[in-house]
């Protein structure tokens, strides 16, 4: 297939927003006195707010009301918005602006693709909202990964079918929520860290159209 869209996800992909969130989680885990290391925050990966606060709730044998939950979600997500208040251009992933600079003069469409419900703002902080045709993200979702649904929103934004989209995801239900979708799943991690994904790369450093267009070719050669 000759690629026409790409979707992005955010996270790992286009800015490493992970460190962020450990520093906030952990400052409100302190606050509950539950213990929260890196670990268990690299555990949380993908899943909804309100599902990584049950889990870190649920590891610290504490069971609060609804209300409650609302509380502390809300107060995470203030901690967090004041820590990315300073992120910049400096903090895109390596190779990723000038890639999305490339796909835009070829025509290919873009879309972000992201769990996260403050997609938007972090992509005005370090420059690259304007470069999008499309987001997706934690406002208008149902259904978290490895439900397709955020992949699928995406490739309709750009009015592509998925079998000419290429994902790039950094986590193994995104590259799940990718396949089951129809997508070509592109990982981006250590070798062999994202398993069923149908190509794999360190990062975007260095990355060009052709280059994703080669790895679309060997797979379906093979």
């Amino acid at each position: 297939m000759k690629i026409q869209g790409c979707l992005f996800d955010m996270d790992g992909v286009v800015v490493d927003t992970a460190k962020h969130h450990y520093v906030a989680w952990k400052s409100l885990a302190n606050e509950l006195a539950i213990p929260f290391t890196k670990s268990d925050n690299d555990a949380l990966k993908d899943l909804s707010r309100l599902d990584r606060l049950e889990r870190i709730l649920r590891s610290g044998n504490l069971e609060v009301s609804s209300k409650t939950k609302i509380e502390l979600m809300e107060k995470k997500n203030q901690l967090y918005l004041q820590i990315i208040d300073t992120l910049g251009p400096g903090d895109i992933r390596p190779g990723v602006k000038e890639l999305m600079l490339e796909l835009r003069n070829e025509g290919v469409g873009l879309c972000l693709c992201s769990s996260s419900k403050n997609a938007a703002s972090i992509l005005k902080s370090i420059g690259v909202f304007n470069l999008f045709d499309g987001i997706v993200d934690g406002n208008n979702l149902t259904l978290p990964k490895p439900d397709p649904e955020v992949f699928i929103k995406g490739s309709k934004l750009l009015g592509l079918t998925p079998s000419v989209c290429i994902v790039f995801e950094d986590a193994q239900s995104g590259i799940e929520a990718a396949r089951s979708g129809g997508f070509f799943a592109l990982g981006i991690g250590a070798e062999g860290s994202l398993n069923n994904a149908h190509a794999n790369v360190q990062d975007l450093a260095h990355m060009t159209l052709d280059k994703l267009q080669a790895l679309v070719d060997s797979h379906e050669s093979n």
